[in-house]
Formats: structure tokens, sequence, C-alpha cells
């Protein structure tokens, strides 16, 4: 069964939330963008969740993540939950620096704790780097399919780790790279995230690689003083990025 693909938005509380939600964003993602996923506090994402419920946006699904980096097995498997219990329906956890085995088997970890306290039914995803010195560890087009299906996620993240050398995603793949991880993923049934500095321009071409999900932040950001993902969410400019949606 084809998925519909979905625009994520990062945002940084529940004002932007309910400008993403209002320019046709499916996903809010509860963030502090200064970093790759950019970790938030839990009471974050439980305020945006119930600014979004008050408003009758409950279609509208919360994510977020637990950071880039997870050190210590038993403190990620925590995070994770607790940033389930907060409110986020789906939850990211970065394998930075990981080999592929032992992102395996962290991930499993993160997967398992989830899939059995947390309440409802919550959907998790590694995010894995392309940036040249993450992957030499974990190889995401290479290695990606693989974890996800021995963790039991419900899919994979491709992200650029470092956001401040002006690089983004397709300075380091092909949309023909794209393409092949989300066959491979859709084969065994899990969903293809990407993200990393994507522009409204390039959005046509990504999409039509077939991706489930699309996160941005700076593309849904008003043009300021303020620059890029440190910007405001615009609900006119996330409108403009939702009509690119096949």
């Amino acid at each position: 069964m084809k998925r519909q693909p979905s625009l994520l938005v990062s945002i940084r509380g529940k004002n932007e939330a309910l400008a993403a939600a209002q320019g046709g964003a499916m996903i809010a993602d509860v963030e502090y963008p200064a970093s790759a996923l950019g970790t938030p506090y839990p009471l974050n994402i439980w305020t945006v969740r119930a600014a979004l419920n008050q408003r009758r946006l409950k279609r509208v699904l919360v994510s977020t993540n637990i950071g880039e980096l997870q050190s210590i097995r038993a403190s990620a498997c925590q995070a994770a939950l607790g940033v389930a219990v907060a409110g986020a329906d789906l939850i990211k956890f970065g394998l930075a620096g990981q080999s592929p085995e032992a992102a395996a088997y962290l991930a499993g970890s993160i997967v398992r704790t989830v899939r059995k306290l947390a309440p409802g039914r919550k959907q998790c995803f590694p995010a894995v780097f392309v940036d040249e010195d993450l992957s030499r560890w974990f190889k995401p087009f290479e290695h990606g399919p693989d974890l996800v299906t021995e963790c039991k996620a419900d899919g994979l993240l491709i992200d650029t780790f470092n956001k401040l050398v002006g690089k983004g995603l397709l300075d380091y793949c092909s949309l023909e790279d794209i393409g092949k991880l989300v066959e491979a993923l859709h084969r065994r049934k899990k969903q293809a995230w990407v993200a990393g500095s994507i522009s409204l321009d390039e959005l046509p071409g990504i999409w039509a690689t077939g991706v489930d999900v699309v996160c941005v932040r700076g593309a849904a950001c008003a043009k300021s003083s303020v620059k890029g993902r440190f910007g405001e969410v615009d609900s006119a400019i996330v409108r403009e990025l939702v009509a690119t949606i096949p």
C-alpha cells in the first residue's frame, strides 16, 4: 500500500507548531535548532501536543528526538521513553559515531523499550548521518536498511550532522542514491525519511524518489535578519512547501 508523503516541519514551541499545522504540515517536530536533531525539554513536547489538541489538530503528529549521540544505552532508553510519555508520536534517535553492529544493538534496545513501556502506538526512527567523517563508521545507504530490519524500527532518517558548513543533503548524495534507499526500505515495509538543509527548489526531485517524509526547518522560516533555521516558522511558506507534494 502506497503511503501518502508528508512534510515534517521542525518547530521550537507551540506557536511555530500551530503555524506549521496551519500551513498544512502533517508532522510538527519539536526541537531546539542548535544542533543536527536539537533535543528539546519534555515539557515543551507536552505543551506542543496540548496546543495542537486544543485547536482540534489531533491529526498533526508530534515528533521529537533524544539527540544525535547516544553514549549510554540505559540513558538512551530512558530518554526515548520520556519523550514518548511527554506526547511524542514519532521518536528519532541519532546514532552518530556507531558502527553498524553497535548501532543495531543500541537501536534494538531503544525500540524494545518504547514498544513495551510507552503509552499508545509510538513509532521509532534511528537517524544516521551522511557527513564524510561520520559515514566512515556507518554508511547510511549501505547499512541503513539492515539496521532498521534488525532493530525493528518503523523506518530510517538520513540527515546531515553539521548544519553550519553550508552543505545540504544533496551535497553528499544523489537523488539516485536516495531512490535506491527508498526502494530497499519499502521492500522491508519501512519508511524512508530525509533531512539536511533541504530547499524549496530541491523538494520536487526529492519527492520523486518516493520518500515518505521530508524534514525541513530553515526552508520553512520567514526570511528576516535572523538567518535560516534560527528564524520563525511561517505558515505561508509552509503552504508553499506542502504544495510541492505530488
